[in-house]
């Protein structure tokens, strides 16, 4: 009996949980959150298939587990990633936050050891971003620089998440190098799919070293995202669980022969409805109800070079996350 584990019940988790729910070969379901009310209704969601678990940092992961999906947020997911390590139980969080990352990739020795696939990022960007670079990337020959930028918070842990990150000295490759950015001045004004439309983003470091490793011959990668806006009070309103609007656009530049291409793609929807829905595949995959997608070898790694990255955004597309190509439309 295929059994998964979905700790966090907020926006994130809560559409993990209902997309899972609709994977076939997945028979049961866990659910733990701090908040009882939020399990008890993800629990109501999926039926007679869940049951609400109490978990903890101090408590280890219940038997008979396939897979984890983790939507804590990214201060709180080291404490699981290491549960899953010790139970031997493949792991995909959904942490954005640069430094909660740079933790989980310090663990690559002990899952490796362990024999764990760990899927870092698992949400809009890190996430979708690295999907869509590993199908861009597949259509070139060689890849020399890769840009990521984003748009979208998908609830208030999401963005003080996005605060800490947009706080945090950004980074960057540099002639294949991971390196400090030390310039002050770093905005620059995305186009992302409407009706998020043009953005003014910031560099910041969050995803950069998951995608320097899955490639590594890329001389230049940069990520960019949107500053989430002033506080104010209920900002995500009842009728919207999906969150704003979020996007993310993938400019990935390379060669085809001698000739130089870029290859662009873009997504755009409900952040948390598209990082739930990433969650959910991932998720899926490390406990083998998507053989198509599967691939995540042991170790910590990012989705640009665990999973197949075609048969992952068929996935999404059947559950209403979609991506495009921007193509260039001639003036004459």
């Amino acid at each position: 009996m295929t059994t998964v584990l979905v700790v966090g019940a907020g926006a994130i988790g809560t559409r993990a949980g209902h997309e899972l729910g609709s994977v076939p070969g997945i028979e049961r379901f866990l659910v733990a959150d701090r908040r009882r009310e939020r399990a008890d209704a993800l629990r109501r969601h999926l039926g007679s298939r869940a049951e609400v678990v109490e978990w903890s940092p101090r408590r280890a992961l219940p038997e008979g587990l396939d897979a984890v999906a983790c939507a804590l947020p990214a201060e709180d997911d080291v404490p699981l990633v290491l549960a899953a390590l010790e139970a031997g139980v493949p792991v995909a969080p959904s942490g954005d936050d640069q430094d909660g990352i740079a933790t989980l990739l310090r663990l690559d020795e002990e899952a490796r050891a362990a024999g764990v696939p760990v899927l870092v990022g698992c949400g809009l960007a890190p996430g979708l971003s690295d999907v869509l670079t590993a199908h861009a990337a597949s259509l070139l020959d060689v890849v020399d620089e890769i840009h990521v930028a984003r748009a979208g918070i998908a609830g208030a842990k999401s963005e003080a998440s996005m605060r800490r990150t947009h706080g945090e000295r950004p980074i960057e490759v540099r002639s294949g190098t991971v390196a400090e950015v030390r310039r002050r001045t770093t905005h620059e004004l995305v186009h992302f799919p409407d009706p998020v439309g043009a953005q003014e983003c910031e560099l910041i470091g969050a995803g950069v070293e998951l995608l320097h490793r899955a490639f590594p011959e890329a001389e230049r990668i940069t990520a960019r995202a949107v500053e989430p806006p002033p506080r104010t009070r209920g900002w995500l309103r009842r009728d919207d669980p999906g969150g704003r609007w979020g996007a993310t656009r993938v400019e990935v530049w390379g060669r085809v022969g001698v000739r130089c291409e870029p290859v662009v793609y873009g997504a755009v929807g409900r952040t948390a409805t598209v990082g739930g829905t990433v969650l959910a595949v991932a998720t899926a995959a490390l406990a083998g109800a998507l053989p198509a997608v599967a691939g995540a070898r042991a170790g910590v790694q990012g989705l640009g070079g665990a999973v197949e990255s075609g048969a992952f955004l068929a996935e999404l597309a059947r559950r209403g996350v979609h991506a495009a190509r921007f193509e260039g439309v001639p003036v004459t």
